[in-house]
């Protein structure tokens, strides 16, 4: 995974005041990227949370294979 390109992108989304969660806690652009890109093994699901048609919400779950 791209470190710079996706702490940009999450900076880009904080920036216009969407707020991003890592395991169902807010989070930080910072602390995103460094949990994905240390934890490679891992994988994480973006899910994107909408208010009347607009992106309020970016939260990152882990995902758990059975």
């Amino acid at each position: 995974m791209d470190r710079k390109a996706l702490f940009i992108e999450l900076k880009g989304i904080q920036g216009r005041g969407i707020t991003i969660f890592l395991e169902g806690e807010k989070s930080t652009p910072e602390t995103v990227t460094e949990l994905l890109c240390i934890q490679e093994d891992s994988s994480y699901m973006r899910d994107y949370i909408f208010d009347k048609g607009v992106l309020k919400e970016l939260h990152f779950d882990k995902v758990q294979n059975k």
